[in-house]
């Protein structure tokens, strides 16, 4: 569990890490280098679940022998899809990360939702949607391996 008590925020209780896929972790299908070891080392604070649409029906090759679970979401309804996902597991521990018009319904219900503003570019949405945007997803790993640096950023 990751803990951080933001001032003139709220206090953080994250168990779940939540990420999309594409756009997110991959691109073009592919898994991005540094994300194995860095999910390597949120894994051991939090669960991680990549909830994705599998655009190019990569996911699961790439993330062979990682730490997390994977689902994959229908073709259709996808951003209900992931916002039922993290209400199962319990939003008000989630922290979700995701890119796309699909990850705005859980960005905006997590508990703390970042978007990636990466390659693939960032949904206007998703933008209005989180708590936080970040420039990739090293970055946002990052902001929970030391989150520090998510109060120095979401303090009032």
């Amino acid at each position: 569990m990751i803990k951080v008590e933001i001032p003139g925020y709220r206090k953080l209780r994250l168990k779940f890490l939540v990420l999309d896929y594409n756009g997110t972790l991959g691109l073009d299908g592919k898994l991005k280098n540094g994300i194995k070891e860095k999910i390597d080392l949120l894994s051991k604070d939090l669960e991680v679940h990549i909830v994705t649409g599998d655009t190019f029906n990569t996911a699961s090759q790439y993330l062979e022998n990682i730490n997390c679970k994977l689902e994959i979401a229908p073709k259709k309804g996808q951003d209900a899809f992931k916002l039922n996902y993290i209400e199962l597991l319990g939003k008000e521990n989630v922290v979700s990360v995701g890119n796309g018009r699909n990850d705005v319904l859980m960005l905006k219900a997590a508990m703390l939702g970042i978007a990636i503003l990466g390659e693939e570019g960032l949904a206007r949405e998703a933008i209005l949607s989180c708590d936080i945007i970040v420039k990739n997803i090293i970055d946002a790993f990052d902001l929970l391996l030391n989150s520090k640096r998510l109060a120095a950023s979401l303090r009032s």
